[in-house]
C-alpha cells in the first residue's frame, strides 16, 4: 500500500496538455524540492538526479493510451566515497587510466565515475 496516492482525471485541450507536460519537464530538470501546478492544487516533490522511467503505449479499443511513470525512492540515498578519498593518506598519487572508453559503458553512471576519477587524480 501506498503512502500516498494522488491521482487527477480530466478533459484537456492538447495546449492544456502541453503546458502540463511543460511543468514537468521543468521540474524535472531543476530537480531537488520542486513545487509543481496540477489543475488547482500544487503538488511538493523531492526531485533525486537518477531516476527510472517507463513509457507504454495500447491502442484498442478506439483509443490510445500513453503513460509516461518516473520512479524514485522517498528516502535520500547516501553517495559512496570516491575511491581516492578511500586511498591511505600516505598512497602517492598515480595517473588515473580508465579501463572503459567514455561512451562504451553499459550505464551513464559509469562513464561519470570514471571521468570523475580521472579528473580528480591528474
Amino acid at each position: 500500500m501506498s503512502d500516498l496516492k494522488f491521482e487527477q482525471k480530466r478533459s484537456l485541450s492538447r495546449l492544456e496538455a502541453a503546458d502540463q507536460l511543460t511543468a514537468l519537464a521543468t521540474a524535472l530538470r531543476k530537480g531537488g524540492e520542486v513545487d509543481l501546478e496540477l489543475g488547482a492544487g500544487t503538488l511538493s516533490l523531492r526531485i533525486p538526479d537518477d531516476l527510472r522511467s517507463e513509457i507504454e503505449i495500447e491502442i484498442g479499443d478506439g483509443e490510445i493510451e500513453l503513460e509516461i511513470e518516473f520512479k524514485w525512492p522517498t528516502s535520500r540515498s547516501r553517495k559512496a566515497p570516491s575511491q581516492v578519498a578511500a586511498a591511505p593518506a600516505k598512497a602517492p598519487r598515480r595517473k588515473a587510466t580508465p579501463t572503459a572508453k567514455a561512451g562504451r559503458s553499459s550505464t551513464a553512471a559509469g562513464s561519470k565515475n570514471a571521468k570523475r576519477t580521472a579528473t580528480k587524480t591528474q
